[in-house]
């Protein structure tokens, strides 16, 4: 089936933020593991994994409406050098990933694409638990303080 040309452009645009993330991601989850804060590790990799199920399915509808899926574009990462600096970087990300989704939510409707705009709601969702994520530990940060929030994340959890 033959899509919108603008909302396979911004459906690439989408693509290049979800690989850009997943690298990211991983970039942090694997120095939580390098500085052995393995439940930090894991739930930072949970969150890449997702990013890669977004992708996954981006590119999956992007050939559905016979578009070419460009997986070679990334946007500059912004790694983190300290815990904290790295929950900020992807809670920024996660924020810009929010308003770029329901943009497309808007243009789908626009231009009555409902199944993609459906599969954008459902993207839009993960995003928005990985931003309330991200502001959980922020507040555990804040409450507890950083080296009592550090010491929980030595954990297997």
């Amino acid at each position: 089936m033959k899509g919108d040309e603008k909302l396979i452009e911004v459906l690439n645009q989408l693509l290049a933020d979800e690989l850009t993330a997943i690298s990211q991601y991983m970039v942090h989850s694997e120095m939580c593991d390098h500085w052995g804060f393995n439940a930090l590790h894991k739930a930072i990799e949970a969150r890449a994994k997702d990013e890669m199920y977004h992708a996954e399915w981006l590119i999956g509808r992007i050939l559905f409406l016979q578009g070419i899926p460009i997986v070679s574009k990334l946007h500059p990462m912004k790694i983190g050098k300290t815990v904290p600096e790295m929950i900020a970087n992807d809670e920024k990300a996660e924020l810009d990933a929010v308003k770029a989704y329901n943009a497309a939510i808007a243009l789908a409707s626009d231009v009555a694409d409902e199944n993609t705009g459906d599969l954008l709601v459902k993207i839009l969702g993960m995003e928005e638990d990985h931003v309330e994520w991200a502001e959980k530990q922020r507040a555990q940060i804040e409450q507890m303080g950083l080296e009592n929030y550090l010491a929980l994340q030595t954990g297997d959890e």
